[in-house]
């Protein structure tokens, strides 16, 4: 299975990277990180000072309030609006049943309870319960499962499933297995379309697929980790393995190798994914510039791309959560390297983004990726996004010129 995940926290994941098929290869179950050290505060007023204001931006103004409200499934309505929520494999941009599973409609009905990472004072893991029933005289189960804008997407929109019960049983089974939802959904999405145009038959998977049948979805999937057909063990290796063997490469929603996250904003979020270094939306938040209020030329989408990737390369190396990054800022992580002893400028931290974001081209390369050969699927072109259809040959310009200030970064090293 190559998206098989790793499980962090019980709610958190490392999923579409296939982390946890290499766990699997080398018979690993897990790793245990115990700290056993301290570092002394060579200024306790300074560092006292720098952690209670970022505890009280976090926790007494707006910029953490989103994700503690609704989470990110406040996403879907507002994607639905644009016309940028990807629905039934991309074949549209709008889900009639978004209401009914919206961040809204699952804090209404569905949420049990917030949770929290490790130390966060946010609680932005919101967790909905399941209930089902098990057998005669009312007797019922029920299970925690944790919901955020991908899983609403790629087990929702990208499905096809209008129903919140349906998500929810979706990713109980997706959690049972461990596999990544996000990849997960990319595949059945595929092979919905697939099958319907005669490419597969996905009664080897127990009953035909078809968009909106939860029941089918989880047969599939069960049948999809154990294996026992060829076209089982196809998607396992997920969407676009599929669709080298199988054909339909037009409609695999994969960019750089990885299914995609749960936008259709425009050029900078499809040529984010293509790029970035883990071809992930949080690499560059190319779906955030894409909703800018003008339209952006070809050098501001490429060289904004490329700096809001150093930028996260930076604060990721600090192990700051990046739904934090607004309260965050140049001058609040300096301030905070400073209290401990770190006596760092801004210039030190533009080089420290630079040179991790230097050292991911390098490694990728090295391993044999191509940046000069990449190229999204047609269906990226034929949808319209929030901004009307795209056309190829803007992306291959994109492409081209993100290639350039490659070549420069590599020159400046």
């Amino acid at each position: 299975m190559r998206y098989a995940l790793v499980n962090c926290e019980t709610y958190r994941h490392f999923g579409r990277l296939g982390l946890g098929a290499v766990f699997g290869s080398k018979l690993l179950k897990g790793i245990y990180i115990s700290g056993d050290c301290d570092f002394p505060i060579p200024d306790r007023k300074a560092y006292n000072k720098v952690y209670t204001d970022i505890y009280k931006r976090m926790i007494e103004t707006e910029a953490m309030q989103k994700y503690h409200d609704l989470g990110t499934p406040v996403n879907i309505l507002a994607l639905q609006e644009l016309g940028a929520l990807p629905t039934r494999n991309l074949q549209s941009g709008r889900f009639e049943m978004a209401h009914e599973i919206s961040g809204e409609a699952f804090a209404d009905h569905d949420l049990l309870r917030k949770v929290a990472c490790a130390g966060c004072p946010i609680g932005c893991i919101h967790i909905g319960l399941l209930r089902q029933q098990f057998g005669p005289e009312h007797e019922y189960s029920w299970a925690g499962m944790s919901y955020d804008h991908e899983v609403l997407y790629s087990l929702g929109t990208l499905l096809g499933v209008g129903t919140r019960h349906g998500i929810l049983r979706l990713i109980n089974r997706v959690a049972q297995k461990g596999l990544d939802a996000i990849g997960t959904g990319v595949t059945l999405a595929w092979a919905t379309e697939a099958a319907g145009r005669g490419l597969i038959d996905t009664r080897e998977l127990g009953k035909s697929l078809a968009f909106g049948d939860v029941e089918g979805y989880e047969n599939a999937i069960d049948a999809i980790v154990a294996g026992k057909s060829e076209l089982a063990r196809t998607l396992a290796l997920g969407a676009a393995a599929a669709a080298e063997r199988y054909g339909g490469s037009d409609f695999a929603l994969t960019l750089g190798g990885n299914p995609v996250a749960g936008y259709h904003t425009g050029y900078a979020n499809v040529l984010g994914q293509l790029v970035g270094a883990r071809h992930s939306h949080v690499d560059n938040a190319g779906y955030s510039l894409d909703q800018k209020p003008r339209e952006l030329s070809d050098e501001e989408i490429v060289d904004g791309l490329i700096a809001e990737e150093q930028e996260r390369d930076a604060l990721t190396s600090l192990a700051i959560c990046l739904f934090a990054r607004k309260v965050y800022d140049r001058p609040t992580v300096l301030a905070a390297l400073n209290a401990i002893g770190i006596p760092w400028h801004e210039e030190d931290w533009v080089a420290l983004g630079k040179r991790i974001y230097r050292d991911k081209v390098a490694l990728k390369e090295s391993l044999g990726f191509d940046y000069r050969t990449l190229q999204a699927p047609a269906r990226f072109f034929e949808t319209p996004s929030m901004h009307g259809k795209l056309e190829p040959e803007r992306l291959r310009r994109l492409l081209a010129l993100f290639n350039e200030r490659l070549d420069a970064i590599r020159a400046a090293a």
